[in-house]
């Protein structure tokens, strides 16, 4: 854009997942529902997992701690959706656009490396059976979930920090149903190289470090399956890890759809809308794909519920 029509800038405008006013009632039925759901469903995970002695293990720790990222996700960008959509409102205050990013940008790191950290814990679970309980101790575990949460507040601080210092033309609708960092960049007036270059960085470092690592664990969790010479044994060793993996794909195949998508087309109102899968229709699947695939959480849930 060009610089000479900057403004000092108070709020931007979301335009939303569609203007028609027909569709308002319905989108807001749809998300409230699905907010809902995940909100309850990924609590539910979180409540059996501690009300249960036998599932406080690392795996299920792990769980509930991507249980609670999940909802705190969800709750970043649905809350002020559902808001707008009821007040017949597009506007969302700077200081509020900035906070949604800085922790929307926060939680998709934490999801990341949550799940790099299960990934790894599957991978000593199959791969290292007898060292397990040595290695995957509570002090390991509480550290790795611990640095998750430092690498991913950092990053986020340091994008949003940036974008502080960019000031902004007097167009300012963000054809999306969040403030979204690639979309709020293109509204600047200001040079905004060195943030391109932070998102890069960052895609690459703290997105392909992750599923490296995740590529890395089940390469080696699939070699140690190929040695077990029973088919029952194989079908065992797999099934452990059979829910994290759908988890897995789901999440980055929905991610990298998106910003594939995004990268080939200039259809933004087209990118808000996959943008959904990965945001909000991902977190709210997590707790059905573990519930379902896990007899021990069935069970803990059943008498959670049944108190």
């Amino acid at each position: 854009m060009e610089p000479g029509n900057v403004t000092q800038i108070s709020e931007f405008l979301l335009l939303g997942l569609s203007e028609e006013a027909e569709l308002q009632p319905l989108l807001f039925g749809l998300f409230l529902s699905m907010y809902l759901i995940t909100v309850l469903g990924n609590l539910l995970i979180i409540l059996a997992v501690s009300s249960d002695s036998h599932l406080h293990t690392p795996m299920y720790f792990f769980l509930s701690n991507l249980s609670l990222v999940d909802i705190c996700f969800t709750s970043t960008t649905i809350p002020k959706m559902l808001v707008n959509i009821q007040t017949q409102s597009k506007a969302i205050n700077y200081a509020g656009c900035i906070t949604q990013i800085c922790f929307f940008l926060h939680f998709a790191g934490l999801d990341e490396f949550i799940l790099t950290v299960m990934a790894y814990d599957r991978y000593v679970a199959i791969c290292h059976p007898l060292h397990y309980t040595v290695i995957m101790n509570p002090p390991l575990c509480g550290l790795l979930v611990l640095v998750s949460w430092i690498i991913s507040i950092l990053n986020s601080l340091l994008q949003c920090l940036m974008v502080l210092d960019l000031s902004f033309c007097s167009d300012l609708e963000i054809p999306h149903f969040f403030c979204d960092l690639k979309q709020v960049l293109q509204l600047a007036c200001s040079d905004t190289f060195p943030n391109d270059i932070a998102i890069y960085f960052s895609a690459g470092l703290l997105g392909g470090g992750p599923l490296t690592g995740i590529l890395y664990s089940y390469s080696k969790i699939m070699s140690s399956i190929r040695t077990i010479s029973s088919a029952q044994g194989k079908y065992k060793a797999f099934s452990t890890c059979a829910s994290h993996l759908s988890v897995v794909s789901l999440f980055y195949g929905t991610s990298l759809g998106v910003y594939l998508g995004s990268a080939s087309t200039h259809d933004s109102q087209s990118s808000a809308v996959t943008s959904v899968m990965y945001a909000v229709v991902t977190p709210m699947l997590n707790p059905f794909i573990y519930s379902l695939r896990n007899k021990d959480i069935k069970r803990a849930l059943e008498r959670f519920l049944g108190r």
